[in-house]
């Protein structure tokens, strides 16, 4: 009798649903973090640089309202036309952005504001003179500075959430995602090449990575998922945003009710929880 699995084509010919939401999470017209602030937020006022090197572009953030709530928002920001691109450096911060987007969070601490984050980056800027400017240590920074706010943070993964570029700005008491977008601790890309020594196993490697939202909720790295319209966000903004309105809401509302050493306390011990896994001896 013949072996049924020699009939099976390979793994990267299956169907590869983590692949195709990378590709989704990719889309040229999926909706960015300004599209969303004009959507969902009202007197949204910008605020720039980082009183230290300059203003990167492919981080915003400022002051806005949100159903009455005064809240801080900062989001990685992607262009869309070749000028936009290079505007916003592809969505991938430098230094000075993750310093931005610390003054902003400081700023909100000192005023009590909830923060509410977007993340949407293959990853940090890798360039030579972001690395001169101490881009490691700006995200590091990052990372512990966020542990230790007393005010509400929520952080929604909203297209590509890569490795610590996305990281060093999801520190969060809440951690959602958008259907079609993947948080990973690498591009799929250069996952392939480093253990395949083959950029075009991606596909192998997306699914290998568990990096869709159904993935994370399931070892429990988010806390919720926000549906997408049919076909997509980059199909429908509003409805994207729409969304997002009632589950923002609610956890505004929830974590209203903590104090800042509970925010803190529930921080550390959300983060403290990932990656702990038991096992019963024979």
């Amino acid at each position: 009798m013949s072996d049924p699995s020699q009939s099976l084509p390979p793994p990267e010919q299956l169907p590869n649903p983590s692949w195709d939401r990378v590709q989704l999470a990719r889309h040229p017209k999926r909706p960015h973090t300004l599209d969303y602030i004009d959507r969902l937020f009202t007197n949204f006022s910008e605020l720039h640089g980082d009183r230290f090197f300059g203003d990167d572009k492919a981080i915003v953030g400022g002051m806005a309202y949100f159903e009455g709530i005064a809240l801080m928002i900062i989001g990685q920001q992607k262009g869309r036309d070749t000028k936009q691109k290079l505007l916003r450096n592809f969505g991938m911060p430098k230094p000075e952005g993750y310093r931005k987007a610390l003054r902003l969070m400081q700023l909100a601490a000192k005023f009590k504001r909830p923060i509410v984050t977007f993340l949407d980056t293959q990853g940090a800027y890798p360039g030579i003179d972001a690395e001169e400017r101490g881009q490691a240590e700006a995200i590091a920074l990052n990372l512990r500075e966020m542990s230790r706010f007393g005010v509400p943070i929520i952080t929604i993964v909203i297209g590509e959430g890569g490795s610590g570029g996305a990281l060093g700005m999801g520190i969060a008491n809440r951690v959602f995602m958008l259907e079609n977008a993947y948080y990973s601790v690498i591009t799929p890309e250069s996952c392939a090449t480093i253990i395949y020594r083959d950029s075009g196993k991606a596909p192998e490697a997306a699914r290998a990575l568990k990096l869709t939202a159904p993935d994370l909720l399931e070892l429990r790295l988010i806390d919720g998922i926000l549906p997408e319209p049919p076909g997509g966000a980059q199909d429908d903004y509003d409805g994207a945003a729409d969304c997002m309105k009632a589950p923002l809401l609610a956890t505004l509302t929830e974590l209203a009710s903590l104090s800042p050493q509970q925010l803190i306390d529930d921080r550390y011990a959300k983060f403290r929880r990932m990656g702990n896994f038991f096992a019963e001896g024979a």
